[in-house]
């Protein structure tokens, strides 16, 4: 994508704005200065104030004031000015300025001043006199931190020149940026990456961005914008602005911006070593270092991302080698007592060397899999000569790239630590790391044989309660959990963490076990559970304890979805993603994200359903998780389709069906609503009506509830309110029973009824279903004349919608466009308005092509309309055709 393409709009100055557009009816007003550090858009405010002004009347013009033009008495806006107004005479040329410009016609003007300290005193005066005539609006710019003259001072003082104070961009505007510029979604890691890297810097954000296109890192995949590799410095453009920011950096202050730059931050001791505290202080009040305190530690860290990778560019390898090898020797000498100096002094030696102590690598990677910075894992380990490792090591390794998503090296890697392995508490620790990492390999089988072979071997009772935990969590999350937590039975009972079992071992239990119990509608039992497990998981002090806390989550979510509890689930997958994110834990964040995107599209905001499914497929992908793009790719099909977009039948073509999970049964919604979309309601139905048939044989109730919900959508509400009645028995929560008054309502046309479904659905979060329902009650008392009634459901049902943006079920353009539709007519009408022949439809629907074409008839006379192509138009599917 070529930058010269890409449009970069101004995101997050509401306030601002509105702030100047009131201020143009002001006749008080003099002005508005912006202040803010080079590059975090205030000449693109000031521009867009510029356009505002122009937008209501005003004259403008636009002047750049610098060092250059600031030598000359009004060089910087001599271009402004008059012509033919002599200025020999400072009184007579200032007030000939001022009826010049305003003319006769009483023009006004707004002129906007760019980076206005170094405007001349000259023109400074003349600006103030024509402000304060009344004549000119000011608006400029001041750099932070610069030095202002007096006579600007003047310029900008007092209460009718306002002072908008601009600060960066928070994460949420740097994404409203990026995915309006790139015309797309934006993966969170990305995100993540191009926020952490530019600070919120609007100016440093494109030139970022249009490096990372220029050299191909910047790729879209899945409908999504992803890094493909780590985020490059930047354009040419970028390094020089930094380099020049950093030639403010006073003399003597460059080896220690050097050395923060190779190591990332620096003890106020280790600072003052290379030079004197004065230095140390411009180099603060330059804004170029912060310092922090932390306790007593008091430590300095470079004041910007993009200072130390255009630092570290411009260091010869000699000169790094040199520097990360003394400061190592420093740490060293000073006694290495702060538990991260281990693993600061191997990284340093490793990225000096390509080498280190084996014994210091051990332990350096054993803290940095404590704080679970599985990628310094992987490189500490990689660096130990092959003679060197041992079974615990390559566990560690193992583990590691498995927690990476690097299922195969994981695999290979662990296989070898089972055969180096003699003691039997790590074998069992091997074992459980290999099952798990095949399971999420989807290789199942395989995992469950390996735990059945050396469970068969296993004598003591705390190895063998280990190794059923394991057999049990896998058959649940792979899709038993009837078989799965009965194997579990009551080792992970009420939540109680069980010091005679493996840590590792109970935690994937526990989040197992709450999955299960999700999925079988006790959800109160799952989410304490999962809470249990997430709280322990963040307080265990256990270097072995390998997977990421925000993995527990995954249960909390699911739990809170089948709670009904919509919104809360949508927050805590937010929190959970951002964290994982944050810690470099990306399969954490790839479930986090499919189910966050499974809460959405049961809520109905297809839009944002459809946003989590593309971004879950483009990570599975990057993981060959074949499971989570089978899942991504169905929800993707699915929620396309609730936004009437036909592309969503390649999304479901291209699908690889895995036949495994949890929630595998679900993979038949994207089928089903794709043949909704199609017109085919006959054909979605029995898709619905089969898999949920296999989610009940299952013991998947969970799955079983939103499958025939669908199913009572697309017109067979009789077929299912029964069930759905049992099954909301059977569940706790408020989501379980909101469906089965929603399908009991639907299947005996109950306005009455569904208005109450509506309300509950709605009340839980689940707004398109809600909408569905006023819109079906909307539909019966238009049938039953009650106008006013009808009216009241159709805004009902409008308010549910708003909330959903663009989707648009069959059941709701039917509401909208024909409420006075009986359900055949309405089944009839769909199939029809999307060109199928009334002999297919009569096929589809079993029924003769007579019996159709009458239905049909009656259908236009009660839409008024004589055609087929009219039809497509009334229901409002033409988009969709």
């Amino acid at each position: 994508m070529d930058d010269r393409k890409l449009h970069w709009p101004l995101v997050g100055r509401e306030r601002e704005l509105a702030l100047f557009v009131n201020s143009l009816t002001d006749r008080r007003a003099r002005g508005v200065v912006i202040y803010g550090a080079s590059g975090v858009g205030k000449s693109r405010l000031a521009e867009e104030f510029l356009t505002q002004a122009a937008r209501a009347g005003f004259s403008h013009g636009l002047a750049t004031a610098s060092a250059l033009a600031g030598a000359v008495p009004l060089g910087a806006i001599a271009h402004l000015l008059p012509m033919g107004v002599d200025f020999s005479d400072p009184v007579a040329g200032f007030a000939a300025a001022v009826r010049t410009l305003s003319g006769p016609e009483r023009r006004r003007w707004v002129l906007m001043i760019d980076d206005l300290q170094f405007l001349d005193a000259t023109s400074a005066m003349l600006l103030r006199q024509l402000m304060d005539a009344g004549v000119v609006r000011l608006v400029g710019t001041v750099r932070s931190g610069e030095s202002i003259s007096d006579a600007v001072q003047t310029l900008t003082h007092g209460d009718q020149v306002q002072r908008v104070d601009l600060a960066e961009l928070n994460k949420e505007q740097v994404e409203e940026v990026l995915q309006e510029a790139l015309s797309g979604l934006v993966g969170r890691r990305t995100l993540h990456e191009l926020f952490s890297s530019s600070g919120g810097n609007a100016l440093y954000l494109r030139e970022l961005v249009t490096g990372a296109l220029d050299c191909g890192a910047l790729e879209k995949s899945e409908g999504v914008w992803e890094l493909t590799g780590s985020l490059p410095v930047g354009s040419a453009r970028l390094t020089e602005l930094v380099r020049k920011r950093l030639e403010s950096a006073p003399l003597g202050g460059r080896s220690v911006l050097d050395l923060l730059a190779l190591c990332g931050s620096l003890s106020l001791a280790d600072a003052q070593g290379l030079t004197n505290f004065d230095i140390l202080v411009d180099l603060e009040e330059s804004g170029l270092i912060r310092i922090d305190q932390v306790g007593r530690r008091t430590s300095l860290n470079l004041s910007h991302p993009l200072y130390g990778e255009v630092l570290r560019a411009e260091i010869s390898p000699l000169r790094r080698r040199a520097m990360l090898l003394a400061q190592a020797e420093r740490v060293v000498t000073y006694g290495a007592r702060r538990p991260e100096d281990t693993l600061h002094i191997a990284s340093w030696q490793l990225a000096a060397s390509g080498t280190a102590d084996p014994a210091l690598l051990i332990q350096a990677a054993t803290l940095a899999r404590h704080s679970h910075d599985y990628p310094r894992v992987v490189s500490l380990l990689n660096a130990i000569p092959r003679e060197f490792h041992t079974s615990s090591t390559l566990l560690l390794l193992g583990e590691s790239l498995s927690s990476l998503g690097k299922f195969d090296e994981a695999e290979e890697t662990l296989a070898t630590a089972t055969s180096q392995s003699v003691e039997h508490t790590e074998q069992l620790n091997i074992v459980r790391a290999r099952t798990f990492n095949l399971y999420m390999a989807d290789r199942i089988t395989e995992a469950v044989e390996l735990n059945e072979a050396i469970a068969r071997e296993v004598t003591r009772p705390s190895c063998a309660r280990m190794m059923k935990i394991n057999e049990g969590s896998i058959r649940t999350i792979s899709g038993s959990p009837i078989e799965g937590m009965a194997l579990m039975g009551r080792y992970l009972e009420e939540g109680e963490f069980d010091t005679t079992i493996d840590s590792d071992v109970w935690l994937f239990g526990a989040s197992s076990k709450a999955l299960g119990l999700a999925s079988m509608g006790r959800t109160s039992e799952a989410l304490n559970l999962a809470e249990a497990a997430y709280k322990k998981h963040i307080t265990v002090d256990d270097a072995t304890i390998h997977l990421h806390p925000s993995a527990q989550l995954i249960a909390m979510v699911v739990s809170l979805t089948e709670a009904g509890r919509l919104p809360d689930a949508q927050k805590l997958g937010e929190d959970g993603i951002s964290l994982s994110v944050a810690c470099q834990a990306p399969i954490p964040q790839l479930w986090l994200t499919l189910f966050l995107g499974r809460n959405e599209l049961i809520a109905g905001h297809a839009k944002v359903a459809n946003g989590l499914f593309r971004e879950a497929v483009s990570l599975a992908r990057a993981h060959h998780a074949e499971l989570a793009i089978s899942l991504g790719e169905s929800g993707i099909a699915a929620s396309a389709a609730l936004l009437g977009d036909a592309t969503s039948l390649s999304a479901a073509s291209r699908s690889i069906y895995v036949a495994g999970g949890l929630h595998k049964w679900e993979f038949g919604l994207g089928r089903a609503w794709v043949a909704a979309l199609q017109g085919r309601t006959a054909k979605a139905r029995q898709i619905l009506t089969d898999s949920a048939d296999g989610a009940r044989r299952d013991g998947h109730i969970a799955s079983e509830a939103l499958l025939l919900t669908d199913l009572a959508r697309l017109g067979g509400a009789k077929n299912v309110a029964a069930r759905l009645g049992e099954i909301a028995e059977q569940c706790d929560g408020h989501l379980a029973p909101a469906r089965a008054h929603f399908a009991f309502a639907l299947a005996n046309d109950d306005p009455k009824a569904l208005m109450v479904a509506a309300e509950k659905l709605g009340s839980i979060g689940v707004d398109l279903v809600a909408a569905e329902a006023a819109g079906a009650a909307a539909a019966a008392w238009a049938r039953a004349g009650e106008k006013r009634l009808a009216m009241a459901a159709t805004q009902q049902a409008r308010d549910y919608s708003a909330r959903c943006g663009d989707a648009a079920t069959p059941a709701m353009l039917i509401a909208r466009s024909a409420p006075t539709l009986t359900n055949r007519e309405r089944e009839i009408a769909l199939l029809a308005a999307k060109n199928s022949p009334s002999k297919d439809i009569a096929k589809d629907l079993v029924l003769s092509v007579r019996t159709v074409d009458n239905h049909l008839q009656r259908i236009y006379n009660k839409l008024g309309i004589t055609t087929r192509n009219e039809l497509a138009d009334a229901l409002g599917t033409r988009r969709s055709s």
